[in-house]
């Protein structure tokens, strides 16, 4: 942390110089003035952490000299200085803005604790308007990625709720996002500068739960060596999301009925009623009406909970949006390992697309987080996306595929025609190789040389492979045709290889 900057202005070189030589010794950087004329030159032409002004100067009153820099600086401490002190002072000083005032002698102890109290203070003001700075910037809805229609409309109605006090349901997979669009619809409500408080309902023991979110008296239970708040009352005049709600059993489900109902509980333990103003956020990923249906969750509750359903869609419904998703990951990831911009391939980000995203975002960010960290050069291709990414929907397009090949010979639905005897191991293998190499063929739009970049094999061996399974590498109708794939009746047969 910097050192720092304050500004002495007094008339009396004694005073100026025993300042510097006292405060410089606790390590601050002190700067000199005489007058109020070189004190406010001096204040307009550096950024100062603290002012200290006498008010007996020749030139001017140091409350004139306070009111100036006031009117220039609203938030910058100041502390007067007089050679006597006096309730009327106090008040004057006080009255134009002045954080204290000293009176002449002083504690050079007491003094120096004033200056690192208001130092300290204004250290925590910035911290604190930076923070919420960033917090908008990261959670407000530029930042959250949606080009999908889907998307779109959902960003529509966020912005409908954040300025109510509804209670707002937020469901969908895990990984979608819930606690972003959270966090997105407190920062755009009248709350924003008030707490936001995130409780995973899923991660606190059952026994545990009701003291965190009630807090608990002094004896309440054997640990209870002290009372204790809980986080709705950190939450009062903010937002409280309790995310996993469906986790939470049903005795604490009718305490937390009646804060949504009356804006009231009393903690464990405890007799005393404690108002409060909270909204409140709650999401699952779970169907709650059927956990109602079973007895696990009251009905009363989730009305009262689902005044306003913001449904999540997953990643693979919104696909459109994977590149933006990506872009903002490479970003973030290449700045916090301190690495040049990553970039994925062409052949890497199809694979990108193509995969089903099982985890959602998180799944997405995590597989982007691990591209960065382990590539060696700016441009990261398929080898550095996991097994999963790269197999996994071309084994799922392949078993459909091999469910009508493995059909049982005689009866039954899919039956092989003439009562064909079961294929050996060695051609349901080479079945299965042929379907893959096909697949990925198709996905590259019959480009061998990316294809074999996918399967991370030479180009050599792929083309060995289709030469030996017979693949036909050719076009008709934006379409591929290869040995041993049934003609569709609507083509010429002539027209296409007749099966080996």
């Amino acid at each position: 942390m910097s050192k720092a900057h304050i500004l002495v202005v007094d008339d009396e070189i004694e005073i100026r110089e025993g300042l510097q030589l006292l405060l410089s010794s606790e390590g601050y950087d002190v700067d000199l003035a005489g007058t109020a004329e070189t004190g406010l030159a001096a204040f307009e032409r550096h950024p100062f952490d603290l002012i200290l002004v006498d008010v007996s100067l020749p030139d001017r009153n140091g409350l004139e000299v306070l009111r100036e820099i006031r009117q220039q600086d609203a938030a910058i401490p100041v502390i007067l200085i007089t050679a006597y002190g006096s309730i009327d002072m106090a008040r004057a000083a006080f009255k134009n803005g002045a954080l204290d005032y000293i009176t002449k002698p002083w504690s050079n102890d007491e003094l120096l604790a004033q200056v690192a109290q208001a130092v300290e203070g204004r250290r925590l003001r910035e911290e604190n308007v930076q923070l919420k700075r960033a917090f908008k910037e990261r959670y407000n809805f530029p930042n959250i990625v949606g080009r999908s229609e889907t998307m779109l409309a959902l960003l529509d109605l966020v912005t409908q709720v954040a300025p109510s006090r509804s209670t707002v349901l937020i469901t969908g997979e895990s990984g979608t996002g819930k606690e972003l669009i959270a966090k997105a619809i407190h920062a755009a409500s009248t709350r924003a500068d008030k707490p936001f408080v995130p409780v995973n309902s899923g991660s606190i023991p059952v026994d545990l739960l009701e003291s965190q979110l009630f807090g608990h008296v002094k004896g309440a239970f054997t640990s209870a060596v002290a009372s204790k708040k809980g986080l709705f009352e950190v939450a009062d005049q903010g937002t409280i999301f309790l995310d996993e709600i469906s986790t939470i059993g049903l005795e604490t489900q009718a305490k937390l009925l009646r804060v949504i109902q009356e804006r009231e509980f009393m903690r464990l333990g405890g007799t005393e009623t404690i108002k409060v103003d909270v909204r409140i956020l709650a999401a699952c990923n779970t169907e709650l009406t059927q956990l109602v249906r079973d007895g696990r969750f009251r009905e009363d509750l989730y009305h009262r909970l689902n005044v306003i359903n913001i449904l999540l869609p997953p990643l693979r419904d919104r696909k459109e949006d994977i590149p933006a998703l990506v872009e903002l990951f490479l970003k973030r990831y290449s700045e916090e390992n301190g690495k040049p911009l990553r970039r994925f391939s062409a052949g890497a980000l199809r694979l990108l697309m193509d995969y089903s995203w099982p985890g959602n975002v998180r799944e997405l960010e995590n597989v982007v987080n691990r591209g960065v960290v382990l590539s060696p050069q700016e441009q990261m291709d398929v080898d550095l996306l996991p097994e999963s990414v790269r197999t996994r929907e071309i084994v799922k397009g392949v078993r459909l595929q091999l469910s009508e090949f493995m059909a049982p010979s005689e009866g039954g639905e899919g039956a092989r025609p003439g009562g064909a005897p079961p294929p050996s191991l060695f051609a349901i293998m080479e079945e299965v190789e042929r379907r893959i190499i096909l697949d990925m063929l198709e996905r590259t739009n019959w480009n061998q040389t990316e294809a074999a970049e996918r399967f991370q094999i030479p180009l050599s061996t792929l083309n060995q492979k289709i030469k030996r399974l017979g693949i036909e590498i050719r076009r008709r109708g934006g379409a591929a045709r290869h040995a041993g794939v049934p003609t569709p009746p609507d083509e010429d047969p002539a027209k296409v290889p007749a099966p080996r």
